[in-house]
C-alpha cells in the first residue's frame, strides 16, 4: 500500500469531515467496518462504560481522523445518520444475474417517470461497481432507516443505522468518484412519502388467535410462499423472499394473519435456504412495508 494511497484515503476523511458529515474507518479495501464488535469488547476506552457502535464513534475531529488513519490505510465510510443523509444506492446487477435484469440506474429513472418527476440533480457519487449514489439532507423530525428493495429493484438507501463507503474510497472494483457535485438536495417529499414507515392499519382489539383461524385465502398463501422461499436457489433465493412477503402484506393489513407470524416463518425458511440472517430481515422488513403502506382496502381488492 502506496503512502499517496494511504493519503489520499485521509484527504477522503477529512473532506467528508469538514461537510459536518462523521466517518468511520473501514476495513482497507473493503467495505465493513474496521471498528470492533460488540462480542469483541474488551470494555477498554471508548467502551469503559458500555460497547459504543460503529455509528456512535464516527466522528468530525480532524485529530481522531488523522490519528486513525496513520496507522493504516483504512477505507472510508461515512455514518448516514448521524451525517443527516439519506443515501439513494442505485446498484448493478450482481454478476450471477439474468441478462435482462435491468440496472438500478434504469429502474430508479423509471420510478421517478412514474411519480412525474426526473431523476434529481443533487450529488451523485459513481460507486466502484458502476452504481450511484445520490446524496440528500434527511428531513427534520422524521427518523427513516435503511431500505433494501422498498423503492425499486437495486435501488436501497442508507440513513440511520447505515453508511456508505466516501468519495476517495476504494475497493477492488475501484474508487467511488463525485461524477455530479451539485449541492445536496433535501429529500423530496415524493420519496419521503415511500420511505416512510408503514404504520399498522388501525382495527378493533382482538384476542390473539392461532394462524389457523385466519382467512383461508391468507393461510393458503402463506403456506405456498414459504413452500417457495423453501425450493428457491442461488441467484433468486432473496429475490423469492421479497415477493413472498410482499404478496402476504396485504392479509397482514387486512389483519387475516399476524405480522410477526409471517416475519418469524419466512425469516426461517430464508436461513435454511442459505441467506444471512440479517439480508432476511431487511428484505421482509422493506417488502411487508411497502405491501402494507400500499394495499387497497379488502373491499375494493
Amino acid at each position: 500500500m502506496t503512502h499517496d494511497h494511504k493519503s489520499a484515503l485521509l484527504a477522503a476523511a477529512l473532506d467528508a469531515a469538514t461537510r459536518g458529515w462523521p466517518v468511520l474507518p473501514l476495513r482497507p479495501g473493503g467495505k465493513r467496518p474496521a471498528l470492533h464488535g460488540e462480542n469483541a469488547c474488551t470494555g477498554a476506552s471508548p467502551c469503559a462504560d458500555g460497547h459504543v457502535k460503529w455509528e456512535q464513534r464516527a466522528t468530525t475531529d480532524a485529530d481522531r481522523i488523522r490519528a486513525a488513519w496513520a496507522s493504516r490505510a483504512f477505507n472510508v465510510g461515512i455514518a448516514t445518520g448521524p451525517a443527516g443523509l439519506v443515501v439513494v444506492d442505485v446498484d448493478k446487477p450482481k454478476d450471477n444475474s439474468n441478462a435482462d435484469t435491468p440496472c438500478g440506474v434504469t429502474t430508479f429513472k423509471a420510478l421517478c417517470e412514474r411519480t412525474g418527476h426526473t431523476v434529481p440533480a443533487t450529488r451523485t457519487v459513481r460507486t466502484a461497481s458502476g452504481g450511484r449514489h445520490l446524496y440528500f439532507t434527511a428531513p427534520a423530525g422524521v427518523r427513516l432507516g435503511n431500505t433494501a428493495g422498498t423503492l425499486a429493484p437495486l435501488v436501497d438507501t442508507r440513513a440511520h443505522g447505515g453508511y456508505v463507503v466516501a468519495p476517495g474510497g476504494t475497493t477492488p472494483g475501484g474508487t467511488y468518484e463525485v461524477i455530479h457535485d451539485d449541492p445536496v438536495l433535501p429529500l423530496p417529499g415524493w420519496l419521503l412519502d415511500a420511505l416512510k414507515p408503514a404504520s399498522q392499519p388501525s382495527r378493533p382489539v382482538q384476542i390473539a388467535r392461532p394462524v389457523t383461524s385466519g382467512s383461508r385465502v391468507a393461510n393458503v398463501a402463506f403456506e405456498r410462499e414459504k413452500a417457495a422461499i423453501l425450493a428457491s436457489r442461488e441467484p433468486n433465493r432473496e429475490d423469492t423472499l421479497f415477493r413472498a412477503a410482499r404478496s402476504m402484506g396485504r392479509f397482514v393489513a387486512w389483519g387475516d394473519i399476524p405480522r410477526h407470524v409471517v416475519e418469524e416463518a419466512f425469516q426461517s425458511a430464508g436461513e435454511a435456504v442459505g441467506l444471512k440472517p440479517y439480508e432476511c430481515r431487511s428484505t421482509l422488513r422493506s417488502a411487508l412495508n411497502w405491501s402494507i403502506r400500499t394495499c387497497r382496502p379488502r373491499e375494493t381488492a
